[in-house]
């Protein structure tokens, strides 16, 4: 099966670009989101509303 461009050419992009490094998370992740807010809706909630 031919190849789609020659193997000479492979990678000469990639290894050219500058490497700039990773930008610091912001975001929680998903987990820790999810646990978050069921926190503020279920357990909090029910707190406040058996004291009201």
């Amino acid at each position: 099966m031919p190849s789609h461009g020659s193997l000479t050419k492979a990678g000469k992009v990639r290894n050219a670009t500058p490497k700039i490094p990773p930008k610091p998370k912001k975001n929680l992740t998903p987990r820790r989101r999810n646990f978050r807010n069921y926190k503020r809706r279920v357990l909090y909630a029910s707190a406040s509303q058996t004291a009201v």
